[in-house]
């Protein structure tokens, strides 16, 4: 089996292919790009020529290397062409029938002892090898899209596939500046795997009209960090290419999570299968276009949601983390304060926690002196809730127990005068529950800040089938004071970013319970797949072991989607202590502060 892979073919010059194209002949490859498209073979020479150019004008390469890149490429029409490659690497359309001429017709043409890598993200690697005259040599090699920026390669054997062959493919990978990731045969594989189930789940929360589109998206970035929304990202991908992924992982896997949601369906038969039809979940300039243009489903930029109640002065519940960052968010957009808590001392403290927050603003420059002393001037600590007797809105940030909170909401309903807003932070809770506590459910919202609050911007407005219009409307308008950005939604468990964050968590951990990867290569391959900003068990041991898995149970509870059952190795390790960074062991090993 040759290993030098100097002379590597291309077959299907879209924008995939194209991309890998272009990496490899910067990478010193003679590459012939196939194509039985004559414009799609001239579109590839001119975006070769357009990257390559722009690559020069950012001083990534020179002049030079560009002259010898471009000239290291070329194309065909002709599949013969192909005849002296070590390496063919197939990206035509999804379907077996395609891939699978594709490989009969190689097998006819290249050398015994060439290496076929189908592009594959979908389809069994194996079903299209065992098609193969030389199954050893056939493997799968899924770069991700811009294949020229895009770090990540998942490395494919099938049970037929000979090491020879993925070794030098890996090889191969590294030489390119890429980071390859070896994986077996399985739809998805581990990027796309995790990643289309999301997306799926996101697509389906839209179709209940759970929360708009924009929203969703909006949430998943600024909850998560995330560097496009689900919905945006499925009309990038293309709306038809995520339907046929899912429909291949939900053939092998059986889980509900994984069937597409019938919207995907729906807008696929219709042709509005995203940017490249122009029209998606959202409409563009043109088809193939990425600017998003206003349609019947935009929200106007001036839409109001009614008159809200006046809001001066606040009160915060609570002496945690959580609870004292919130107090220093209002406080910062000039609001009065009062940050009460159990006893005078712990209220204290947790002022003293604000003042330290606030320093190492002023030492960074994000911060005056004035504006900290300020800021702190506006905060009063209280060692109990009678302290609220005169607030205008109640923030409720105390412990993740129903029982704890009701509690707490019964004193609040009895301290606050009448017309006070009631906001809980519950981030899995039913609000409805907690509101029912009081004899004014009306006034009760939940307002999901996301850690630490000084610096997410993200605020989950939660409205329950009891919350008053001018409340939901009164907390949209503080959302906007304190410079955070509201996203609205309904009373359930999750609500919109930890109802998509965790089952893909937790799919993540079932990926390791069957030995089908490794907690680093999954950590690699989200970060440098689909550019998150931590790898799925990176951001478990961060949360807690044991906080993921109470939301796990309640995502299940709530559902009854044996999908959303929590991952028995989740329960094993929080049984054993092992709750992640904060006892120094959860899915790694971390040194004790």
């Amino acid at each position: 089996m040759d290993t030098s892979l100097s002379t590597i073919a291309v077959v299907g010059l879209g924008t995939m292919g194209t991309g890998i194209a272009e990496v490899l002949a910067l990478a010193g490859r003679e590459v012939i790009g196939i194509d039985i498209s004559e414009a799609a073979a001239l579109g590839a020479v001119t975006s070769l020529e357009a990257s390559t150019a722009r690559a020069v004008g950012r001083g990534r390469i020179t002049a030079q290397e560009r002259t010898d890149a471009l000239a290291r490429f070329r194309t065909s029409d002709d599949l013969r062409t192909a005849a002296d490659a070590e390496l063919v690497i197939e990206v035509v359309p999804e379907t077996y029938e395609i891939k699978q001429q594709v490989f009969r017709e190689l097998d006819a043409i290249v050398s015994p002892t060439a290496i076929l890598a189908t592009g594959t993200n979908a389809l069994s690697v194996t079903r299209l090898a065992a098609e193969s005259q030389h199954p050893e040599r056939v493997l799968g090699l899924h770069f991700f899209n811009p294949a020229p920026a895009m770090k990540l390669v998942e490395v494919v054997s099938s049970v037929l596939t000979a090491p020879p062959a993925v070794e030098a493919v890996t090889a191969l990978a590294r030489e390119l500046g890429k980071e390859p990731v070896a994986v077996g045969d399985r739809p998805g594989f581990v990027a796309d795997g995790l990643l289309f189930g999301y997306l799926n789940q996101a697509a389906a929360m839209y179709e209940a009209n759970y929360a708009s589109r924009e929203d969703i998206d909006a949430a998943m970035k600024l909850g998560c960090g995330l560097p496009m929304g689900p919905l945006a990202l499925l009309d990038l991908i293309g709306i038809d290419t995520a339907r046929t992924v899912l429909e291949a992982m939900y053939a092998e896997s059986h889980d509900r999570l994984h069937a597409p949601a019938p919207v995907l369906g729906q807008l696929s038969s219709a042709g509005l299968t995203g940017r490249k039809a122009g029209r998606g979940f959202y409409t563009y300039d043109a088809p193939g276009g990425q600017a998003v243009v206003p349609d019947a489903l935009t929200p106007a930029a001036d839409a109001a949601s009614g008159a809200g109640r006046d809001v001066a002065s606040v009160g915060v519940a609570g002496s945690g983390t959580m609870a004292s960052g919130i107090a220093e968010v209002f406080a910062k957009a000039g609001y009065d304060v009062v940050l009460a808590a159990r006893s005078q001392e712990k209220a204290d403290v947790a002022k003293g926690r604000i003042a330290k927050s606030l320093e190492r603003s002023v030492t960074k420059g994000r911060l005056t002196a004035e504006a900290r002393d300020e800021t702190l001037a506006r905060i009063t600590a209280a060692g109990s809730l009678d302290a609220f007797a005169e607030v205008d809105l109640a923030v409720e940030a105390v412990a993740e127990d129903l029982e704890i909170k009701q509690q707490l909401f019964a004193a609040l309903d009895k301290v606050c005068r009448p017309g006070a807003v009631l906001a809980t932070t519950t981030s899995s809770l039913p609000v409805v529950a907690i509101a029912r506590a009081t004899a004014r459910p009306e006034d009760v919202i939940g307002m999901h800040f996301f850690n630490p609050a000084p610096a997410m911007k993200l605020v989950e407005v939660v409205r329950t089938v009891l919350t008053a219009d001018d409340v939901h409307a009164t907390v949209r308008a503080v959302c906007a004071r304190i410079r955070k950005h509201p996203v609205d939604c309904g009373d359930r468990a999750g609500f919109i970013v930890n109802a998509l964050l965790f089952p893909y968590l937790n799919n993540a951990i079932k990926m390791v319970e069957e030995h089908y990867a490794s907690l680093d290569d999954i950590d690699a391959a989200m970060k440098l797949g689909g550019g998150y900003p931590m790898g799925p068990f990176e951001l478990l041991d961060v949360v807690g072991l044991d906080v993921s898995l109470a939301i796990e149970k309640v995502l299940h509870q709530e559902f009854r989607d044996p999908g959303l059952a929590p991952a028995p190795l989740l329960e094993h390790l929080v049984a054993a202590g092992c709750l992640g960074r904060k006892t120094g062991r959860g899915f790694r090993e971390y040194a004790r502060r």
